[in-house]
C-alpha cells in the first residue's frame, strides 16, 4: 500500500530551477540513453532532477524495467515518487549514470560536492562504465578552483587533525561548512562534516594527497574519471 500523506504525493525539490528550458532539453537527451534492464546511478541538483523526470516518463510509457542507484536522500525520496525500483552498490553495479558538477574544467576534471553527497557521488561514479555530467555554461572554467572551494567530507573526530595536516598544503583558506536551516555544522549524507578549501594550485595528485590525510573520507575533487559532460 503507497503512503496517502502530501509528501509521499510530490517530488522533493525546493526553489525555481534556472534556465529550466536549456536544461530540460539536457535531461531530454539522457533520458534516451535508458535502455530497458539499466541500472543507473542517480545524482542530484537540478539538471539530475529534470533527468530523472523525464527518464521516469520514459519508463512508464515504453514499460522499462530499470533499477536505480540514488546517491543521495533527495535522488531516494525523487526515486520512490516516480515509482523507480531504487537499489545499492551492495546489489549491482551501475551501468552508467548521471549527475551535476560546481566545476568543469578544460580536462574535464571536477569539483562537486555541495549538496554533501559527494562519498556516495564518488563511489556510484568510480562502480560505472560512464558516467554524464550535466552542467550550464557557468560549470565550465579554465582553472579548477576558480569559483568555489574543495570541500573535504571529514570524520567529526578527525576535525582539528585534517586542519592542522592541511597546513602543510598550499591552501589560503579552510572553514567549516555552516548549516543555514540549522545550528551548527552542515552534516553530509553519511553524517560527516564538510570543510571548504581553497588552493593555490589543483594539480593531478592532489586528490590522492588530500584522500591520504587520516579522517578524510572523501575529498570534492574528481579528477580521471570516465565522464561525458553535457552542457546545457
Amino acid at each position: 500500500m503507497k503512503w496517502k500523506n502530501k509528501l509521499a504525493d510530490q517530488p522533493v525539490w525546493s526553489g525555481e530551477i534556472s534556465n529550466r528550458e536549456r536544461k530540460e532539453k539536457v535531461a531530454q537527451k539522457v533520458s534516451r540513453f535508458v535502455k530497458d534492464g539499466d541500472v543507473i546511478g542517480i545524482g542530484s541538483g537540478s539538471t539530475s532532477f529534470l533527468a530523472l523526470e523525464k527518464i521516469a516518463e520514459r519508463v512508464a510509457e515504453e514499460k522499462l524495467e530499470i533499477l536505480a542507484i540514488p546517491t543521495s536522500k533527495e535522488a531516494e525520496m525523487n526515486c520512490s515518487y516516480y515509482g523507480l525500483t531504487t537499489t545499492s552498490l551492495l546489489n549491482h553495479q551501475p551501468d552508467w549514470g548521471f549527475d551535476g558538477a560546481d566545476e568543469v574544467d578544460g580536462e574535464h576534471r571536477l569539483i562537486k560536492g555541495r549538496g554533501g553527497a559527494l562519498f556516495a557521488e564518488k563511489l556510484v561514479m568510480a562502480s560505472a562504465a560512464s558516467t554524464y555530467i550535466l552542467v550550464d555554461g557557468s560549470k565550465h572554467v579554465e582553472r579548477l578552483g576558480e569559483k568555489f572551494a574543495v570541500p573535504l567530507e571529514v570524520d567529526p573526530r578527525a576535525v582539528h587533525l585534517v586542519e592542522t595536516s592541511l597546513q602543510t598544503f598550499e591552501c589560503d583558506h579552510i572553514q567549516l561548512r555552516m548549516a543555514a536551516a540549522k545550528d551548527g555544522p552542515v552534516l553530509t549524507e553519511a553524517g560527516n562534516m564538510l570543510m571548504d578549501v581553497r588552493f593555490a594550485h589543483i594539480h593531478d595528485t592532489l586528490e590522492k594527497e588530500l584522500s591520504a590525510i587520516p579522517g578524510v573520507i572523501e575529498t570534492g575533487l574528481f579528477i580521471g574519471y570516465s565522464v561525458e559532460i553535457l552542457t546545457v
